[in-house]
Order: C-alpha cells, then sequence, then structure tokens
C-alpha cells in the first residue's frame, strides 16, 4: 500500500450532503478537486455508491484522466477492494487522507513514529482483506506476487508496530521525568486544546513568545510544544500546543497520537479554544467533538473556554456568537483575539484562578544566611514583605506545589518557617 503519492487530480464521492471539511483535507494537502459525486443513502453499499452512480463515476474518471478517489467515509476492506477493482484507480478513504495530511506534516522524531504507527494500525485491516482475496483465486494490485507476499508483508506490520511502540514508550518515559521535574519546580500545566486550525499555535505564540508555525490549514502543527507564560508571575505557568481535534476519527488513531494529547489528560487547566469565525453550526459542531474528545482523556478537567480569532467579527456578531456558545455548552466563554489583544488579561486571570489557593509563609533567616535564600524565594515565590528583627523575616506565598520544596529547604538549612493567615 503505497503512501504519499502526490496525486493532484481527483474526484470526491461521498453518501453525506456536507463534504465541506474533506473539502478543506484535501485542499490542506494540496489534492485538486475536479468533481464531487454524491449520493444520499441511509448506509454505505458494498461498493460505497450504488453501481449507477458507480459508472457515473467511472466513466468521468476515464474522460478526465482521474488519478484519485476521496471518499468522505471510513471504508471497510471490501468496499476499499471493490471500488479500487471497479474504478481501476486509487482510492483514499477519509482516514487515508488525514493519514496522509500528518505524514506531511510531521517533523519530529516522536510524531513521525506516531504517523508510522498510525498507518501500520490502518493497513492490516486491509492487508488481511487482500490475503483473503489471493487465497480465493483473485489477484488484486497492490502486492500482486501473491498469497506469501501479502502473508509476509502482513508479518512485517507486526514486527514494525512492536518496534515502534516499543521506542513511544521510552519517548514517554522520558517526557515523564521532565514533567515531574516541571512539578516539582512548582510550574503548572495548561494545554490548549481545540479543533483542527482554531488557533492554538498563535495563542501560545502569543502567551510564551514562541514562533510556531502558523498557517491557514489543517493539522499545521502534529507534535506538541511546551514553554514558559511569558510574564514573571507566581505561581509560573507553562503552556502546551496540543494536536487539534477532528471528528469521527477510529479510536485506534487516536491511541496512535496518545503521547501527544496525553497533555490534556495530565493539565492543570485545559483552554479549549473555537473558532469564532465559523457558522454557528459548524462551531456547535466542533466544540461537542473536541469536549468528546477531553472528556474520553480526562473525566473531571477544569475547562475554560475561549472564541478565537474574534477580530474577524463584528461586536454585534461576537456578541451573538458568544451567548450561543454559552448555552450550547452550559458554560461561560470568552471571546479573544491574538491580534488584537482582546481580552488576553482576562483568559490569564481565569487561568490563575482555576488553580489552588496560595499558601503564605513566614520565614526567619539568619543574617549571614540571607543572601543566597533570599534570592532563591525571589525567583521561586512571590516575596511579599521584608522585616528585620534579630533575624531576616521574610513573608512569601508560593502555590501548593512549590510549598513543600520551600519548607523542606528551609528546615534542611535550620530556618523557621511557617503558615500564616490567609
Amino acid at each position: 500500500m503505497a503512501w504519499g503519492i502526490n496525486i493532484v487530480d481527483s474526484v470526491i464521492v461521498s453518501i453525506k450532503k456536507d463534504v465541506a471539511e474533506l473539502e478543506e483535507l484535501t485542499k490542506s494537502i494540496g489534492y485538486d478537486v475536479k468533481k464531487v459525486f454524491i449520493q444520499i443513502r441511509e448506509k454505505p453499499t458494498p461498493f460505497y455508491v450504488g453501481r449507477g452512480k458507480m459508472e457515473e463515476i467511472k466513466n468521468f474518471i476515464e474522460e478526465n484522466n482521474i488519478k484519485l478517489v476521496l471518499v468522505n467515509d471510513a471504508l471497510r476492506p471490501s468496499q476499499w477492494f471493490n471500488m479500487e477493482k471497479y474504478l481501476g484507480v486509487t482510492v483514499y478513504d477519509r482516514v487515508r487522507i488525514i493519514l496522509e495530511i500528518f505524514a506531511d506534516r510531521a517533523k519530529r522524531r516522536e510524531g513521525k513514529l506516531q504517523v508510522k504507527l498510525a498507518k501500520l494500525t490502518y493497513e492490516k485491516p486491509f492487508v488481511r482483506e487482500l490475503f483473503h482475496r489471493v487465497k480465493k483465486g483473485e489477484k488484486p494490485g497492490f502486492l500482486a506476487g501473491g498469497e506469501y507476499v501479502v502473508a509476509d508483508y502482513y508479518e512485517m506490520i507486526k514486527r514494525q508496530t512492536k518496534k515502534i511502540r516499543e521506542e513511544l514508550k521510552k519517548i514517554a518515559l522520558e517526557r515523564d521525568i521532565r514533567r515531574m521535574e516541571r512539578k516539582e519546580s512548582g510550574f503548572y500545566l495548561v494545554s490548549i486544546a481545540g479543533y483542527a486550525n482554531a488557533g492554538k499555535s498563535s495563542l501560545l505564540n502569543y502567551l510564551t513568545g514562541e514562533k510556531r508555525v502558523v498557517e491557514d490549514r489543517v493539522f499545521s502543527t502534529l507534535s506538541t510544544k511546551t514553554s514558559r507564560f511569558r510574564e514573571n508571575r507566581h505561581p509560573p505557568l507553562l503552556f502546551t500546543d496540543t494536536v487539534g481535534f477532528i471528528k469521527d476519527l477510529p479510536h485506534w488513531m487516536i491511541d496512535a497520537f496518545h503521547s501527544t494529547l496525553e497533555e490534556i489528560a495530565l493539565a492543570d487547566v485545559v483552554i479549549l479554544l473555537i473558532d469564532s469565525s465559523d457558522s454557528t453550526k459548524d462551531m456547535k459542531e466542533k466544540a461537542m467533538s473536541s469536549l468528546k474528545e477531553i472528556y474520553r482523556l480526562k473525566e473531571t478537567v477544569k475547562i475554560i473556554v475561549a472564541l478565537s480569532k474574534s477580530d474577524l467579527l463584528s461586536e454585534k456578531e461576537i456578541a451573538a456568537k458568544t451567548e450561543e456558545t454559552r448555552r450550547i455548552l452550559n458554560h461561560p466563554c470568552i471571546p479573544i483575539s491574538t491580534l488584537t489583544e482582546r481580552n488576553m488579561d482576562v483568559l490569564i486571570n481565569q487561568v490563575y484562578e482555576c488553580l489552588p489557593q496560595f499558601s503564605r509563609l513566614r520565614i526567619e533567616i539568619p543574617q549571614d544566611n540571607a543572601d543566597g535564600m533570599l534570592e532563591w524565594l525571589s525567583r521561586k515565590t512571590s516575596v511579599t514583605r521584608i522585616s528585620q528583627n534579630n533575624a531576616l523575616i521574610v513573608e512569601l506565598e508560593c502555590s501548593e506545589r512549590m510549598k513543600e520544596r520551600v519548607v523542606g529547604k528551609c528546615k534542611k538549612s535550620g530556618f523557621a518557617v511557617r503558615e500564616y493567615g490567609a
């Protein structure tokens, strides 16, 4: 099953009226759709559409030298085989198209491994179908060498899948170590989640000063990026840009990208971005798809809903879409814009309100030990008052996560430390 074939001229076939998302996906990867064939059906046939529609598609393909058929659904292996055999051209279903986009976008080692794992998982049932066909005496074009070639390819898939899973486990272990170090340093993790092309990278860039690639296309970034909040506030925040959601993905595909999505599961707060420039209908569908995946990853989670790209709307549209989103999700939402900086301070304050309350500590430090300790406390906490008696009296606020480190360091040095009133 060849991957990465850059065929431009194509047609879309669908049994649903709405093909907008598939058109966006195909445009994103560079396919030029010459015609869309729609046959509304409650359920697909063994050829996905009826024989009459298949004949119409076949004639158009032959007359216009079309090399690629794009199907607006996930195909069963038998449907894929039937379509390719009847039409005589390559057929990609919706999942395969998304995997092609992932392969095009993956730049880092982990992302490439995840894409490879997803591809192999995708191929397994199709190769089983081919093996079944070969044993019946049919001659599929793919792996035309026969039964033994198909069987060898299937075993190769199993070997490579096992190897990739082991490599991804090693990478995940390294990330767990880094995450533990950050927590011990008092950081809180905020994940930026949302549907594909909702503006996650733009928000990360604004909040952290990063320079992630920002493009008006789906899945412009596949790998997560974690960076510190650019303001020196306490407790310190780390923001993570996650891969975009998309509806109706099979669970095995989501599982292949689990290490990318686990940042959501382990986050202290999740910012759910909804693209306010979409129609109200699309906003609702994308918001519900995103929430479904977030809650699948983490049952109990603190979510802040933000409407991105509000600079593209009028004030009247912003008010209407904010209210409609609040009503649909039964959750407050904040219209924001990284371009005009609209409500960015409100968003940050909301994040801090979701975090545990500060602890207040009073520490007595002998004068001869004050300099180094005071400098460390100023970096790691929010020092609110310094007074002097026989010793230096330092009052500070710090997160619950940082409190244990401060208390441990003080006691180890023999300094008196205690909590004081809220």
